[in-house]
C-alpha cells in the first residue's frame, strides 16, 4: 500500500518507524511544528527529522485544510493515511481520500478517554488499565470502527510517565497488525458504543493545581499523573508555589482542615485532605518529596521544619 502519515512528537515518531519499517511504502510525512505548550514540548521525537533521515518527503501545517496540501495529496493517491497525535481536525475531504480510508492511532481503550491526554486523565481516575487503539476516521473525533486495541494494567504506584513507556511500546506491533488487517481486504471493523464514550479536553497549568478538598487517594494520583517530566502537580506554602514531586496516602486517618500541615508520618508529612476530613475519617496526602519555585527538591521532612500552617490552592 502506499500510505501517508499524519503525525507528531513521539506518538507520531514511532508510528512512522513502523510504517517505515514495514512493506509498504510511506510517500509524504505531514507533522506540526514545533510548540512552546508544556504537553508538547516533552516527548518530542521528532516526525520530520525520521521522515528526512528516510528519504520521505516532509510537509509541515498547524491544519491539514488547504488547498495545496489536498493537492498533493490527490497526486500521490495514498491507499491509507495513517494519523497519530495529529493534534487539529482532519477534514472529510482529507480522511476520505484514500482508497482504503483513514487509520487513527489512540493512546487509550477506545471508546473511552478520546481525546487529549488521555493516559494522565485516566491515571487521575483510578482506571486499571490504558492501552492503545487503532481505528477508523470518521467525523467524529477518535469515534471510528476499532481495528486493534492492546491494553496494559495500570500498577498501584505506576507514574504517568511508566505508562508512557509502556504504550509507547505498544504502537508499533499495533500499527504493523492493522496494516496486515487492511491489507488484507478485512473492512468489517468493531463499532464504538457512543454509551461509553468519554471526551476529554487538553491539559494546562492549571489542570495541575492541587484542591485540597479531594480525597487524598484522588490527589496522590494526580501527583503521580504529573510525574516528571510532566507539569508537576502543585500548591502553595506561605504564597509561593510549591510542586509535589511524590507522595503517597497516609497510613492513619486524620482529621481537620482541608490543606493542614498536619504531622510527620515516616518518611514523609501529612496533610488533612477531603471535602468532609472534619469527621476524621479521611486518611492525608503524605507527601515525600517537593520541589521550590527555585527548582530546588527536597524531602518533605526538610522543607517542612514544623508543623501547622496551610497548603493552599492559591497564593
Amino acid at each position: 500500500m502506499r500510505i501517508v502519515m499524519f503525525g507528531y512528537q513521539t506518538w507520531g515518531h514511532r508510528t512512522l518507524r513502523a510504517l517505515l519499517d514495514s512493506e509498504h511504502e510511506v510517500a509524504l510525512a505531514v507533522t506540526h511544528p514545533p510548540s512552546e505548550h508544556a504537553y508538547e514540548r516533552i516527548w518530542s521525537d521528532s516526525v520530520a527529522d525520521l521522515a528526512a533521515e528516510h528519504g520521505v518527503e516532509v510537509v509541515i501545517r498547524n491544519r491539514p485544510d488547504d488547498d495545496e496540501l489536498f493537492g498533493k495529496l490527490k497526486e500521490i493517491d495514498p491507499d491509507l493515511i495513517v494519523a497519530n497525535n495529529w493534534r487539529t481536525w482532519i477534514p472529510p475531504h482529507v480522511f476520505e481520500l484514500p482508497r482504503f480510508g483513514t487509520l487513527n492511532v489512540h493512546d487509550s481503550l477506545l471508546p473511552a478517554y478520546a481525546g487529549f491526554s488521555p493516559i494522565v486523565w485516566a491515571l487521575i481516575n483510578g482506571e486499571k488499565q490504558v492501552g492503545v487503539t487503532a481505528h477508523m476516521m470518521n467525523e467524529e473525533l477518535d469515534a471510528g470502527d476499532i481495528v486493534v486495541q492492546k491494553a496494559i494494567d495500570v500498577g498501584p504506584r505506576d507514574t504517568a510517565t511508566d505508562l508512557f513507556h509502556r504504550t509507547v511500546e505498544l504502537i508499533e506491533p499495533v500499527v504493523r497488525e492493522a496494516l496486515e488487517l487492511i491489507a488484507s481486504g478485512k473492512r468489517d471493523f468493531t463499532p464504538q458504543d457512543p454509551a461509553k464514550a468519554s471526551f476529554f479536553h487538553k491539559r494546562s497549568i492549571e489542570d495541575s493545581r492541587i484542591d485540597w478538598n479531594w480525597p487524598a487517594e484522588d490527589i496522590e494520583r494526580l501527583v503521580r499523573a504529573q510525574s516528571d517530566p510532566y507539569p508537576n502537580a502543585f500548591t502553595y506554602h506561605n504564597g509561593k508555589r510549591l510542586r509535589i514531586v511524590r507522595a503517597s496516602v497516609s497510613q492513619r486517618r486524620y482529621g481537620g482542615t482541608p490543606g493542614r500541615i498536619f504531622i510527620r508520618e515516616g518518611d514523609g508529612v501529612v496533610i488533612v485532605a477531603g471535602a468532609d476530613a472534619r469527621y476524621g475519617r479521611n486518611r492525608g496526602l503524605r507527601i515525600e518529596r517537593v520541589r521550590t519555585e527555585d527548582g530546588t527538591e527536597l524531602a518533605a521532612t526538610e522543607y517542612f521544619r514544623s508543623m501547622g500552617g496551610y497548603l493552599t490552592a492559591h497564593p
